[in-house]
């Protein structure tokens, strides 16, 4: 799969490309450029001319919140009733039976050649940790992460739930040592428990004592009074926490009182946590009943986080398994639905940020601003402006990666039918 236009091999120059203006740190929506690239570096040498005729160029993405482990598992464990509890329940049991170390790596494979065929050059994984399969898909992710060095960069969280155990101090000890080993992010998903904040307290030091970052599941509910950001932000604020912090999903606000979820948002705020939102796949899960029309969205406050400078990323979440059916790893399908779920548009045209910019402030890692001298990874769009981006899927974008066109087939589904019980 070329894409939209014929690019020759060698030093090109990008004639009349489209750049959001957000990105080079420009006022107008869109900036023009002419781009060159060569050595697989953008510079500042005229080459072979390329017109763009106003086509946009956007950086590769960040997809900062995923859950690679647990993809594809659908045709095998499908979600019995699109409820949460029916998720958690099902990837149990599926978990249990068949989550081996080629069936992990596979799947995990499978899921980041998707990524990359999209355009996507960094993720941050979450990997369900509960002994013992932590003992299984740490080493695999640590694999994985070395194999596609250069082509995704790899971070991966723990993932076990604050009621775990019965002593956080005691009981996720050994979770953090396999964490830290493996240079990853101490994770945890959080619940309105009765010692929440002792806990908060023991996880914090368990990361502190190995200098790791944190990054948490919360409140992914509509009952409005799960609180657990509000008391992660306490927390953080209460012990001076200086390592990033990152909340995923926090949808309960959507359904707080306005007064109290904005009181909140100011804490979130001054504690300085990174907040992701994963519009897909809240959507999918909240507000589901049987038989009756969801009222909510699922999605947390974006544009007050947004005005109060809180750091706003959106990512995938899960792809084709019991917590969202759907989905392909496609950050540009995620930039859709979130603007249509969100209604990002008409709120400014910066947004772009919060699928390239933020997640990379929050993951520590350098995003691309264009200049001469940086890697080329570069997605070009045959769209001349939003609305035209917005109205179309661009399947026929170009990926570049080190100043090369890639290829962009995508793998087949039934390369992973060995793992399956069901057929498809």
């Amino acid at each position: 799969m070329s894409g939209f236009l014929k690019i020759p091999e060698g030093h090109v120059t990008f004639k009349d490309a489209r750049i959001p203006g957000c990105l080079v740190g420009s006022r107008v929506e869109f900036e023009t450029r002419d781009i060159s690239i060569s050595d697989g570096q953008i510079n500042d040498k005229p080459g072979a001319e390329v017109d763009l005729a106003g086509a946009m160029i956007l950086p590769c993405f960040t997809d900062m919140h995923t859950h690679l482990d647990k993809g594809h598992i659908w045709p095998r464990a499908a979600n019995p009733d699109g409820t949460f509890l029916g998720a958690l329940t099902t990837v149990g049991e599926d978990r249990e039976a068949n989550w081996s170390a080629e069936d992990v790596a596979t799947r995990m494979e499978f899921s980041l050649s998707c990524a990359y065929a999209y355009g996507t050059k960094s993720i941050r994984t979450h990997l369900d940790s509960v002994p013992p399969q932590d003992a299984i898909s740490w080493p695999i992710f640590a694999e994985l992460r070395e194999k596609w060095a250069g082509r995704i960069d790899l971070q991966a969280v723990s993932l076990i739930g604050c009621e775990s155990f019965e002593s956080i101090k005691t009981g996720y000890a050994h979770t953090a040592d396999l964490v830290a080993e493996h240079g990853g992010v101490f994770g945890m998903v959080t619940y309105p428990v009765n010692d929440l904040r002792q806990r908060l307290l023991d996880f914090f030091d368990l990361a502190d004592a190995r200098g790791l970052e944190v990054d948490f599941h919360c409140d992914e509910t509509m009952d409005p009074s799960a609180e657990t950001l509000r008391m992660i932000a306490e927390v953080v604020a209460e012990i001076g926490w200086d390592r990033p912090v990152t909340v995923g999903h926090c949808c309960s606000l959507s359904v707080q009182h306005e007064a109290r979820a904005l009181d909140t948002l100011d804490l979130v705020a001054r504690s300085g946590l990174n907040v992701v939102s994963l519009p897909m796949c809240n959507l999918y899960l909240q507000d589901r009943t049987a038989h009756r029309t969801p009222r909510h969205r699922g999605i947390t406050l974006v544009h007050e986080m947004k005005e109060r400078d809180i750091n706003v990323s959106f990512a995938s979440d899960n792809t084709r398994d019991p917590f969202y059916a759907y989905g392909d790893m496609d950050m540009i399908e995620v930039m859709r639905e979130a603007t249509r779920i969100g209604h990002l548009d008409h709120t400014g045209t910066d947004w772009i940020r919060s699928f390239t910019v933020n997640p990379c402030a929050a993951m520590g890692i350098d995003h691309t601003s264009f200049q001469a001298g940086q890697v080329a990874d570069l997605i070009i769009c045959n769209a001349r402006n939003w609305n035209e981006f917005f109205a179309r899927p661009q399947s026929d974008r170009i990926v570049i990666r080190n100043g090369n066109v890639i290829d962009r087939a995508l793998p087949a589904y039934s390369s992973l039918d060995h793992l399956m019980d069901a057929n498809p």
